[in-house]
Parts: structure tokens; sequence; C-alpha cells
């Protein structure tokens, strides 16, 4: 069996921290490989840059890491059955349980989600399909009962490098090799992403 951590995220774009989280998880945790798996659409409809070019810039950051780094396209795979309307974490599983034989999958995710637990479907299923690897997030603290890797995610967001990214030629601009891998902030200007 290969353990694999299940690093989902609409990555958005994928930044350094990404790349810290995921390195810690493969230098910490009982895995083998450490799957990036970029959502298809986000689960509130915000907007987000194509699935081909998250893929992309996932790829990129994940090169950096190594051979025990992967980008999957389950969600994709999920996408393009007739009658899909919307994957859900479990979905997402059991898809991958059923096409990738020999898979012992663990989720890694943040504090920022085990308080949202009980709004996902079926996440004690989810829990059960593959056991949490939790990573801190800074102004999350951990529900009762829950235990965490022991190391905090950098202060960094998708969200802050969209903004920097609109910013070029301000504080924003300068800020940007120190939040985003080199090999994706190249991807994102030569697509004009973000602008």
């Amino acid at each position: 069996m290969t353990r694999v951590a299940l690093f989902g995220g609409s990555f958005n774009p994928p930044h350094v921290a990404h790349q810290l989280v995921a390195l810690y998880a493969l230098e910490t945790q009982p895995i083998d490989e450490l799957w990036f798996l970029p959502v298809w659409d986000h689960v509130f409809g915000k907007q987000l840059a194509s699935y081909a070019d998250r893929v992309a810039m996932c790829e990129r950051a994940a090169a950096a890491l190594g051979p025990r780094v992967k980008v999957d396209r389950g969600e994709e795979e999920l996408a393009r059955k007739p009658g899909f309307q919307g994957s859900r974490t479990l979905d997402v599983i059991e898809h991958l349980l059923a096409t990738r034989p020999g898979i012992e999958p663990r989720l890694l995710v943040g504090t920022d989600i085990l308080g949202d637990a009980a709004k996902w479907y079926r996440w004690d299923a989810v829990v059960a399909a593959a056991p949490l690897i939790v990573v801190g997030r800074p102004g999350h603290a951990l529900p009762d009962g829950s235990t965490a890797t022991g190391v905090t995610m950098p202060e960094i967001s998708s969200t802050q490098v969209r903004t920097a990214l609109k910013d070029r030629e301000g504080a924003g601009g300068r800020m940007l090799p120190s939040l985003l891998p080199a090999s994706v902030l190249e991807y994102i200007d030569s697509r004009k992403l973000y602008r």
C-alpha cells in the first residue's frame, strides 16, 4: 500500500505556504507521497483561475518538492462524468480509492477546516476513509479533542497573493517573490493571470 496525503484546495494560486506544509507533512508524517488535489469548482462559487492553469501552477510548485509530490486530477475526472453536480470530499476520496488501487489515503487539512466539519457531507465517513493530518492555521484554534501535527502554516493566503499581483507596481509587487514559488510567478506572468 502507498500511504498518500491528499492535499486539496483551490490553489488559486499555490503559494510557498502550501509548499512548506507539503514538505513538513512529507518529512514528519507516516506517508509515502503527497498529492495536490486542485478543486474543480469552488464550493461557494468563488471565481477561480481555470482548472488547467491551477493544475499547471500546482505542477510547478510540486516539482520543487521532489518525486514524492504529485498533482492528481481526480476532481476533473469526476467533473467529466455524466450528471456531475459538484464534488464533495468524500466523493473524491471514494473515486481515488476506486481508480488508484493500492493507495491508503490521509487527508491533509488546516485547523480552519475543523471548525466547519459539521457542514461537510458525511464528515465521519471522510475521516474514516482518509484519517486526518492537521496543520495549524493562524487564528484558528483546535476544536476540543483534536490533535495537530505541531506546526502552524505561515500566514500567507491565496487572497493575499492575488491582491499583491494586482499591485505589481506597489508594495504588493515587492512582496511577491516571498509569497510565490518563482516558477509559479513566471507562469502567472506568462499567462497574464489575476490582472
